[in-house]
């Protein structure tokens, strides 16, 4: 019997991987995956043109400047001892300022240096350094920092959400809106093996879509390193590491969310009202008691993120505690948390099967 119904879910899953894939109705989903792709891109572009526009101040620029040159310079310092240092800026701006008086100016100059990838900024009143701002071409640790609030802001809590509430949600209400689910009724099949069948065909779908949308990410991001950087940050600084963490961390997301969309799409006729209250409650995750913390996809998730995000020092308290990072879960206990909560859902989707009656009259 099990062999059975093994090759009834191979035979619903061929039908419906199809369908999954190409479905009109979730076209969408697409676009959703791909803009943090674009989005990391356009970041790889962006640093490449300052790249070469440090390249071309440092070749302006009187002397051959190190980074250690850069790091030389000191508030309080007069313009004769920065150039004495870093040489004549290639890039001198200047510009007034009141006194408090009213009627006398503060001459100030804005001087930039580059020693072909970082840059310095100097700003000078009265003749005396007053601000030093050094922007650094590659900073590997606020790069990790940008990626993780990019894969747990918008790419866990919005991308794959939403992502997953379109394929799943879909799975039997796409089927009553196109009245054909009840050819899947007449046929010689189990519904729990029909739910089965059409459950892993979505998380075939979407873990295909979003895997491919993190590798992407990953290869969009490393693209504003140079190749002996890159070597650094993916077999010394973790990046393989991370980036293998990051992918286990979309499965299990499609997993979580797809058991929830499937039974919410079985349950609820209008889909506004179960997205909305699976939204509210793991955005609300952060401020419920610790033991509903755990009836939570997003509590799981990102417990297992390999980065954590720091919270700025002014930062409104309802912000950090949304920001804040979760307690730590080791990976079994995670994986293990996942699994009960995906087959929770899965449970209720199985008695709600077996009571599942057509009326297309009503839809």
């Amino acid at each position: 019997m099990k062999s059975l119904w093994w090759a009834q879910v191979k035979a619903v899953i061929r039908l419906e991987i199809k369908k999954t894939f190409l479905a009109r109705r979730g076209l969408w989903i697409y676009f959703l995956a791909a803009l943090p792709i674009l989005l990391f891109a356009g970041y790889a572009i962006l640093g490449a043109s300052q790249h070469r526009r440090s390249a071309r101040i440092a070749g302006h620029g009187e002397k051959s400047l190190t980074y250690q040159d850069l790091l030389a310079v000191r508030p309080d310092m007069t313009k004769a001892e920065v150039g004495a240092i870093l040489g004549r800026s290639p890039l001198i701006s200047r510009w007034s300022e009141p006194r408090k008086d009213g009627k006398e100016f503060i001459a100030h100059e804005d001087w930039q240096y580059s020693d072909g990838q970082n840059r310095l900024y100097l700003d000078f009143a009265d003749g005396r350094v007053v601000s030093i701002h050094l922007e650094e071409a590659y900073n590997l640790s606020d790069d990790a920092t940008l990626f993780a609030g990019v894969f747990q802001f918008f790419f866990l809590r919005l991308a794959v959400f939403f992502g997953c509430l379109g394929i799943f949600m879909n799975l039997f209400r796409g089927e009553i809106l196109d009245r054909s689910l009840h050819f899947y009724f007449l046929a010689p099949i189990r519904r729990e093996v029909l739910m089965a069948g059409k459950f892993v065909a979505g998380l075939l779908a979407t873990c295909a879509i979003f895997v491919a949308s993190e590798v992407l990410q990953n290869v969009a991001f490393l693209g504003h390193l140079p190749p002996g950087l890159r070597d650094h940050y993916l077999y010394q600084n973790h990046g393989l590491e991370h980036a293998a963490v990051y992918v286990l961390v979309t499965v299990l997301a499609c997993l979580g969310y797809g058991a929830f969309f499937l039974v919410a799409g079985m349950l609820f006729r209008n889909p506004i009202l179960p997205t909305a209250g699976i939204l509210i409650w793991e955005a609300a995750n952060p401020f419920l008691p610790s033991v509903l913390k755990h009836f939570s996809v997003i509590y799981y998730l990102k417990a297992l993120c390999p980065v954590d995000i720091p919270v700025p020092p002014n930062t409104p308290p309802l912000m950090a505690l949304l920001i804040s990072n979760s307690d730590p879960v080791s990976l079994p206990l995670a994986l293990l948390g996942i699994l009960i909560v995906a087959s929770l859902a899965l449970y209720v989707s199985s008695l709600q099967v077996r009571r599942m009656e057509i009326n297309y009259t009503t839809e």
